[in-house]
């Protein structure tokens, strides 16, 4: 039975711009507030509906950019307003931790901490939530960072990749012994065949006074003039100095901070149906194919002597798609991309640089 410990706490990280899945997610609205896959739910809520069976809502947080945070509140009004951390500058994800763990710690200093990815897909809740219950019991009892890791089934060069240590304290928990970011195809296919790496799923858990030390002494101590024990600082007060403070913080994700610049790092092997929605080849990868071994998501379509494409279409249009094999198809508003769909993120990010520098942010 699930239980909802007060001491557990969440940060669901949705302040990214998506680009990776262009042009469907856009500047203006990305990937994490769309209903991609025309469920009728976005990204943003499933991840809030899963979180929400192991943790309690006030003690559920999200963070985004200040832009986007209109999209947090309409998609999400169970959330407390106050629990929306509207950052005033884009900035990577480890600055969206510390001001998170910042805030929680002085809200219950017992807490352990669920950072969650807003745009992760997840095929068994169940066995998600029992390995986030694990995992939660086993950080709030050692200092430690705990990552969730993933069994590769494939050489994917857009994911992180951990090596882990023989040495372990349970049967499915390793100290983690080195981090690849995005490794090239070549060292993807090594790391598979040696049976020794995990895929990064992006989560990490940590007890709030093990983070909150940490990630002081990783980042620049911007948040210290509200860090006074001996005064209550109101809410008011931290927005001031988040504002005034947060651009000092660096360009720097949580997965760098934690993964490659800590010690004490431990990562559990999961095994929940993960996917990383954040590339249109890793959604193709992780979903059921039709004959011919496409994937359409929206519209209707009518596919003839076409393979291992993804169609991605609005849902009031319809596609008709001859002689085309492993590509994608995407369209929204006014943008049409048709590319190759292997190793597709660095490909698609080189065409949102051309299209923006050549036709302006309103095609970005």
């Amino acid at each position: 039975m699930i239980t909802q410990n007060k001491d557990n706490f969440c940060v669901i990280l949705a302040g990214g711009k998506g680009r990776r899945l262009w042009p469907c997610s856009r500047n203006e609205k990305p990937k994490q507030f769309i209903d991609f896959f025309s469920t009728g739910k976005t990204l943003l809520q499933q991840t809030f509906d899963r979180m929400r069976k192991l943790i309690p809502i006030e003690n559920i947080y999200v963070s985004t950019n200040h832009v986007y945070a209109h999209f947090v509140e309409e998609q999400l009004v169970l959330l407390p307003r106050e629990n929306i951390l509207s950052e005033p500058i884009f900035r990577n994800t480890a600055p969206s931790v510390a001001w998170a763990a910042h805030r929680i710690y002085y809200k219950n200093c017992n807490a352990r901490i669920a950072v969650v990815p807003s745009d992760m897909a997840v095929l068994n809740e169940e066995t998600f939530i029992d390995n986030l219950e694990k995992g939660m019991s086993l950080v709030s009892e050692r200092d430690a960072f705990l990552v969730l890791g993933i069994t590769p089934t494939r050489p994917e060069p857009g994911y992180g990749y951990i090596q882990y240590d023989d040495k372990t304290t349970t049967d499915t928990v390793f100290r983690v012994k080195s981090f690849t970011e995005k490794p090239e195809r070549t060292f993807a296919e090594m790391f598979i065949k040696s049976g020794e790496f995990l895929w990064n799923s992006g989560l990490f858990l940590a007890n709030v006074k093990y983070l909150h030390h940490s990630l002081k002494q990783i980042l620049p101590v911007v948040l210290m003039d509200i860090s006074d024990d001996d005064h209550e600082w109101t809410l008011e007060e931290e927005l001031v100095c988040v504002k005034n403070n947060f651009p000092s913080y660096p360009n720097m994700s949580i997965d760098m901070a934690i993964l490659e610049m800590s010690n004490n790092v431990y990562v559990m092997r999961c095994n929940f149906g993960w996917a990383d929605l954040g590339m249109w080849h890793s959604i193709y990868d992780s979903m059921r194919k039709s004959d011919g071994d496409n994937v359409s998501i929206g519209g209707n379509t009518i596919m003839d002597n076409s393979h291992g494409n993804i169609i991605k279409l609005p849902d009031d249009h319809i596609g008709i798609i001859n002689g085309l094999e492993d590509f994608i198809v995407a369209e929204n508003g006014n943008v049409l991309l048709i590319c190759k769909r292997e190793d597709s993120s660095a490909l698609v990010r080189k065409f949102v640089n051309d299209v923006q520098l050549k036709y302006g942010e309103k095609y970005v």
